[in-house]
């Protein structure tokens, strides 16, 4: 899957030739002595043929140590790291190490032995080497792609193939703690998909790769791991680092600071030997071919199944009537809060939405009902689940597919082997019903035609889903969430105690909450008035209906970690010129549109947009459990007026101001940024 950002590294390759052109007896007096010797490069061309799940190679001391010592001191004390963020990938990384050429000679002559590692890496020693274990041909010496990327607790980098332009092959050297060995247990590793070819509609053959990793290559102080770029077949992650149980532990493991340099190898450019003119543009245009070849989006799971219904235009406006009678009202209060089955609060529930294209509603369960469904839950999450995913799919449980689009395990109604639970009532009885549909066109003002439900979980450390957009008209998108652990980063100020003497049902919806507050079908943008008071990483929320201001509770003195598990709307990327699914960078600007940590008994509604981007974030291991919830689509009749709306958008600036890694020392300043 092509995406701009596939690799953390995310650098800009540079097209200037190195300052120092080494020789060859140069070049081998920076990598470990015997290593360029025939009988060497052959065993490790050997095993590179044979490897799996795709042709990979793993080579254990690969530079002199004592320079490579040298490289990581000087890392350590002058090289600056920006925290990036985005669907993908959170880690710190490094300027371009190919702008290294670019400094001024007195930030420059602080990084000699880096500079002496880059030159060492793509000289014409070490690109032939590579290039015979590969066999992949020619190299670039001038296009030099690398960066310093580095991986603290919680950080990661999920499923992709690194497909991008003339990138040929991909490489991560280790520097990693020499004097404290990294332990697998703490996570970081380099891990293979498997792929398998799958015939499809008219006979053709896709390759996807599988939900499963089948290699894992932890970290090791100068460890090279490489292998070719290959489109649809070189799937990889790195595990999360995961975080050390206390702090005494994460300083007895020298803090679990994964350092690495990763780039990449490209194809020859002009005036090198082995250029062709066009090979480029040609190996891009094969690269996007093989990845469409026979359809592989027909092998996604799971499928979309969306039910067409009978058009119910009641409720639609003011001075409709009620479309719901007392039986409706009675089937609904088995499942929902009376609180919003009252006319008056439906209205205002709908004059929100209709303003913001957006609304969060908190209790939305009958409490009865909640209290049934999170005894099923956290029953569920007290049993083993199996690891991979050919033994869970003997159950009723499904595991979402490709990795490099999501994963997760997912539910849809009608499945075989569904238990009679709390859970299979939301997800057939509830949400598909007639009933909630009118409630639905009364909270919204809009006509449903189609609606598709789907119940899905979180695993922690496992799951996700990647920015996707849609194609087609605007649509409802009805989240559910039932996540009955704490500490996702949603959590609302608590109640002082004193009793209010008007705590009617008008002022209950008040919990109802706007995420993201804007205008905009399904691009609500942040309100900077209430940022201060969401804990969900600087999104505002809005309230639906107002109450009596509460005083403000003390601030925390230590913030909780954060675990993923949040669901967040994007604007696309129109100029192509930028990864839209950047959220968090160092930048002040971002372009979320909505935000909903996982929560308890808690509904969104969006208006979604073609194009819009949506993901889930990956859910840390350090979560306190699995992220649930039950997900809907509900295709709307169009609304003509809904584009005048559109333009009255305003776009909210984030004020929020995120943690640096600033390197290992006080002044590891900026001079090599």
């Amino acid at each position: 899957m092509k995406r701009k950002a596939d690799g953390p590294a995310g650098a800009k390759s540079a097209t200037k030739r190195s300052k120092n052109t080494l020789s060859e007896e140069d070049a081998k007096a920076r990598f470990r002595k015997g290593l360029f010797d025939k009988a060497v490069r052959d065993k490790y061309a050997a095993q590179y043929a044979t490897s799996s799940p795709y042709k990979h190679s793993v080579i254990s001391e690969l530079v002199d140590d004592a320079l490579l010592r040298k490289v990581r001191n000087e890392i350590k004390a002058n090289v600056h790291f920006t925290p990036k963020e985005t669907d993908i990938y959170k880690i710190h990384q490094s300027g371009d190490l190919a702008n290294l050429d670019g400094l001024e000679d007195e930030a420059l002559a602080k990084l000699p032995s880096l500079l002496a590692l880059r030159d060492a890496l793509y000289s014409q020693t070490f690109r032939d080497f590579v290039s015979h274990i590969t066999g992949c041909g020619p190299l670039s010496g001038r296009k030099t792609d690398m960066a310093i990327n580095v991986y603290t607790p919680g950080c990661y980098l999920l499923c992709h193939d690194d497909v991008i332009g003339s990138r040929k092959v991909s490489y991560i050297l280790y520097l990693t703690d020499p004097d404290t060995p990294w332990q697998p247990e703490w996570g970081g590793a380099l891990r293979l998909f498997p792929v398998v070819e799958r015939e499809g509609k008219g006979n053709e053959i896709a390759k996807t790769p599988l939900p499963d990793v089948v290699k894992v290559i932890p970290p090791a102080w100068n460890q090279l791991s490489f292998f070719a770029v290959q489109p649809g077949e070189s799937f990889h992650d790195v595990e999360e680092v995961y975080h050390a149980s206390s702090q005494e532990e994460l300083d007895r493991n020298g803090g679990r600071i994964r350092m690495a340099i990763s780039g990449w190898f490209h194809i020859p450019q002009v005036g090198e030997d082995g250029y062709v003119e066009g090979a480029e543009e040609k190996a891009a245009q094969k690269s996007g071919l093989m990845q469409l070849q026979g359809n592989p989006d027909q092998h996604d799971r799971p499928l979309a199944k969306p039910i067409p219904v009978e058009k119910q235009t009641a409720g639609q406006g003011e001075g409709d009537d009620f479309p719901l009678d007392e039986a409706d009202l009675e089937f609904l209060l088995k499942y929902m809060s009376p609180t919003y089955l009252v006319p008056d609060t439906l209205e205002r529930v709908a004059d929100h939405f209709e303003e913001e294209f957006s609304i969060t509603l908190s209790d939305i369960l009958h409490p009865k009902f909640a209290e049934r469904l999170r005894k099923y839950v956290e029953a569920q999450e007290a049993k083993p689940l199996p690891e991979a995913a050919e033994e869970i799919e003997k159950g009723p449980w499904k595991v979402a597919r490709p990795p490099h689009k999501h994963r997760y395990l997912y539910l849809q109604p009608g499945q075989a082997g569904l238990e009679d639970s709390p859970l299979k009532e939301l997800l057939e009885v509830l949400l598909p019903s007639r009933q909630f549909r009118l409630w639905l066109q009364m909270a919204t003002r809009t006509v449903i035609e189609s609606y598709d439900v789907l119940a899905r979980r979180f695993r922690r450390g496992k799951d996700y889903t990647l920015a996707t957009g849609f194609e087609g008209k605007h649509r409802l998108e009805v989240n559910i969430g039932f996540t009955p652990t704490d500490g996702w980063g949603d959590v609302e100020p608590e109640d002082d105690g004193e009793d209010d003497e008007d705590a009617s049902s008008d002022e209950e919806v008040a919990n109802g909450k706007a995420a993201a507050n804007g205008k905009g079908k399904g691009k609500a943008k942040a309100d900077d008035k209430d940022k201060s008071k969401s804990k969900s990483k600087g999104k505002g929320k809005g309230k639906a209906v107002e109450k009596e201001p509460e005083p403000e509770p003390e601030p925390e003195e230590e913030e909780e970690e954060e675990v993923g598990g949040h669901e967040v709307y994007m604007a696309s990327d129109e100029d192509g010129d930028e990864d839209a699914a950047v959220y968090k960078t160092s930048s002040d600007d971002d372009n979320i549109l909505f935000f909903q940590a996982a929560a308890w008994n808690k509904m969104t509604i969006v208006l979604r947009d073609s194009g819009t981007l949506r993901f889930v974030k990956y859910v840390s291991a350090s979560a306190k459990g699995d992220r649930w919830d039950v997900s809907a689509s509900f295709d709307i009749e169009e609304n003509d007026n809904a584009s005048e709306d559109e333009s009255e958008a305003e776009e909210g600036e984030s004020d929020e101001e995120e943690d640096e890694f600033n390197g290992f020392s006080d002044d590891a300043g900026s001079d090599a940024d």
